[in-house]
């Protein structure tokens, strides 16, 4: 039996909470580090220790076995509170394993670009889970992977016969397939039967794909891109937005201007004499003398009483009318309202955008990963003073104000016309509602959308298994747990899995890692076969001669020293891990 090496979880709540969780599922022992006595109550549970960090936070990591713990993982609610004690766990162990969650990039950054041998890992939430949030709205089902210098590639694929996966796809390694009934089996073996319909998740490189006449859609990387919209098309966005942002009383002074005009322009043509107008001469007139602009090449002055008094009463009439319409307008253009309406403005003649709900770290990042693909992105946000407004802002994004449940509100982002609707608060409760109100506002085309799978909505759901229920409840395909998706990275970095990417087939993610087998580990001599049924062993480097074998066969065994690139749902990755530690 191996030395079960252990592990410090620095923190108690939310993330904290299903990673230590996972490192318990994978054999590992663990010590939770707290700051209250209260927070103890909540962390105690069975084969966890706890300790109080009531003085130094030194001395607490010290009696939570600092000098013997193979990774602290500092996951704490408080960023500072992370940054401190990765810094006082490397003074006091040079050589632990640290893994901080950090969403400052500077400092992250800072943090992980050690160059003395330092095993430090800095993670943030957002950027672990932003990517299958982006691949689901844009649908991307195409995920490339670089493993040993081999670029292969996860893709979906239809499955046109009825059959073996090794009848149709050959040596392509199955990573998933779904029935055309949404039934889904993770990493089935290649005689596992499929129907005409079925759709098949399979791993090869792109030769390999080509061999079988597949063709990767290298278009869906970057998402469709939308045709822009044509001038007339933003010309009638624009006035349709103007009519109905301006203050109503504006338009009623418009009309007013234009009736003294039509009757001053008939009057003058009508009795103005010496030398008599024309008709475009008495518009330019009329147009002078309301907007009391002064007169030289026509006057009054010889002109019959009557008219003259005409013309006073014209200029009053007129300077008072052009008045109230200039300020009506500079109410336009400055007010408040007119502010937060600019976003509803530009979302106005979107059509075939990405509509995100939610502007927080996690929505933003979302946002901006669409926009950098070439879509058009529209957010909406409840809070006027939100803190990211300034960024949506610094990345030509429009934001929408309001209530995201409200049927109005979704209407100024005109989500019936979008491509794609990510709902991502920070509230499972208000993502599940307005992922009913986004429902309600596709009306009749919602069932159809959804069966044709051309309308993805994305709810961001905390707990994995509220997910679950909320998707198979309300019809919901793309529900995306965060915690699901970035407790991997955490529990590999701390466990010496180093995961290189993640991807989501349906609602199951998929974790790609490389792992270098221990010498006194479990997985010495174990054969492909033996693992997982749900892993796949994407190559092995020979740690002795440097040899790549790609794609290792099922009697394929490893050494020590050996680097495995492996494939599959993480609960299947962690089986390998405490395969690895257990012999």
């Amino acid at each position: 039996m191996v030395r079960q090496p252990g592990v410090i979880v620095c923190g108690h709540a939310g993330v904290a909470v299903p990673i230590t969780d996972h490192l318990l599922a994978a054999g590992a022992p663990v010590t939770v580090v707290v700051r209250t006595a209260d927070a103890a109550a909540r962390a105690t549970r069975d084969g966890v220790g706890v300790v109080v960090c009531a003085g130094p936070l030194g001395e607490a990591l010290i009696a939570a076995g600092l000098e013997t713990a193979d990774a602290v993982v500092c996951v704490e609610d408080g960023e500072m509170a992370n940054l401190e004690t990765a810094l006082v766990a490397r003074r006091l162990r040079p050589d632990v394993r640290i893994v901080t969650r950090l969403a400052n990039a500077t400092v992250g950054g800072a943090l992980a670009a050690t160059d003395d041998g330092h095993h430090d890992t800095v993670l943030d939430v957002a950027d672990l889970a932003a990517p299958s949030v982006v691949e689901a709205c844009l649908g991307i089902t195409t995920h490339r992977i670089t493993a040993a210098g081999i670029d292969v590639v996860a893709a979906t694929v239809p499955v046109g016969r009825d059959g073996t996966l090794r009848e149709i796809f050959g040596d392509l390694a199955p990573l998933a397939v779904t029935a055309h009934d949404g039934e889904m089996v993770a990493c089935p073996g290649r005689d596992h039967r499929v129907a005409a319909g079925d759709v098949a998740t399979m791993l090869g490189t792109a030769d390999e794909f080509a061999a079988h006449g597949l063709t990767i859609d290298e278009v869906s990387e970057e998402g469709a891109r939308p045709r822009p919209p044509g001038m007339v098309r933003r010309a009638r966005a624009a006035v349709r937005s103007f009519v109905r942002d301006a203050n109503p009383n504006f338009f009623r002074m418009l009309l007013v201007l234009v009736a003294l005009l039509v009757v001053s322009t008939t009057v003058l043509r009508l009795f103005y004499r010496k030398p008599g107008m024309s008709v475009l001469d008495a518009v330019y007139f009329s147009t002078e003398t309301i907007a009391t602009v002064g007169y030289g090449d026509f006057t009054f002055s010889d002109q019959a009483v009557a008219l003259r008094i005409f013309s006073i009463v014209l200029m009053f009439l007129g300077l008072t009318t052009t008045a109230m319409v200039m300020a009506f307008l500079a109410e336009l253009l400055i007010s408040r309202r007119i502010a937060e309406a600019a976003g509803r403005r530009r979302a106005r003649f979107m059509t075939g955008h990405v509509v995100v709900i939610g502007l927080g770290a996690f929505g933003i990042r979302v946002a901006r990963d669409i926009a950098a693909r070439g879509r058009e992105v529209v957010i909406v946000e409840r809070s006027v003073d939100n803190r990211f407004l300034s960024a949506a802002s610094a990345s030509s994004i429009p934001v929408v104000i309001g209530d995201a449940t409200l049927a109005s509100t979704l209407a100024d982002a005109r989500v019936h016309t979008a491509g794609a609707v990510a709902v991502l608060t920070s509230d499972d409760m208000v993502n599940i509602e307005t992922g009913i109100a986004v429902r309600g506002a596709l009306g009749d085309a919602w069932a159809t959308r959804v069966d044709r799978r051309g309308v993805p909505v994305v709810l961001r759901v905390f707990d994995r298994a509220m997910g679950d229920a909320v998707a198979d409840r309300f019809g919901f395909r793309n529900v995306r747990s965060t915690t699901e998706l970035a407790v991997p990275w955490f529990v590999g970095a701390a466990l010496g899995l180093q995961v290189l990417s993640t991807f989501t087939v349906q609602s199951m993610s998929f974790v790609v890692g490389r792992l270098r087998v221990a010498p006194d580990g479990g997985l010495v001599g174990v054969a492909m076969q033996e693992l997982s049924a749900h892993t796949r062993v994407i190559a092995i480097r020979r740690h002795d001669s440097g040899d790549l074998e790609y794609p290792p066969r099922r009697g394929t065994s490893f050494a020590a020293g050996d680097e495995a690139y492996v494939v599959g749902p993480h609960e299947e990755l962690l089986a390998v891990l405490e395969h690895q530690r257990v012999g």
